[in-house]
């Protein structure tokens, strides 16, 4: 089983909260352990089975939190990770969409300048585009940003789910297009 070059236990799956909210993506190694242990119950599951040493269980797309959890007003940690997902894997100067490992971590205003690492300050950055900036502003260097730096947010966070979601059909009537 393949998902956006995903596969088997890795494949992203939909938590919702018991009240059928959409609050989280996260691997379905992960889900399938929630909904052994009762945590989660499956929603909606995928086609491919996984077999263990004993039994053989199907994989869930969407799982369901057995009890309500309030969700407190989230802050993401900042990392590369969370800054290539906020700027969707695209270099915020020329505006192509590339894999992770082609991709850097630009400060806008450079750290010798007294830039700080923040979310206002990061943005994702292909090499070309990093090294022509250098050690300048955007404005200096006649570069323009697809969109100012914001920090991760509850509504990224929907979006995000609503982008993987794209992918898997069953998602949807969970994410509310």
């Amino acid at each position: 089983m393949i998902m956006n070059g995903v596969t088997g236990l890795h494949a992203p799956v939909l938590v919702l909260n018991a009240s059928f909210e959409p609050i989280n993506v996260c691997a379905a190694r992960r889900a399938l352990i929630l909904v052994l242990k009762g945590v989660a119950s499956t929603e909606e599951v995928r086609p491919s089975p996984v077999h263990s040493a004993r039994a053989v269980h199907r994989l869930p797309s969407v799982i369901r939190l057995m009890e309500y959890r309030r969700i407190p007003v989230q802050t993401r940690a900042l990392s590369r990770k969370n800054i290539l997902m906020r700027d969707r894997y695209t270099c915020q100067y020329c505006h192509r969409t590339m894999p992770s490992h082609e991709l850097t971590l630009d400060h806008v205003i450079p750290r010798s300048r007294a830039g700080d690492t923040t979310w206002e300050n990061l943005v994702t950055s292909c090499n070309p585009c990093n090294n022509r900036k250098g050690n300048r502003t955007p404005d200096e260097a006649g570069m323009k940003l697809a969109k100012p730096p914001r920090p991760f947010s509850l509504h990224t966070s929907r979006h995000l789910m609503r982008l993987i979601g794209k992918a898997d059909e069953q998602w949807r009537k969970y994410l509310f297009y």
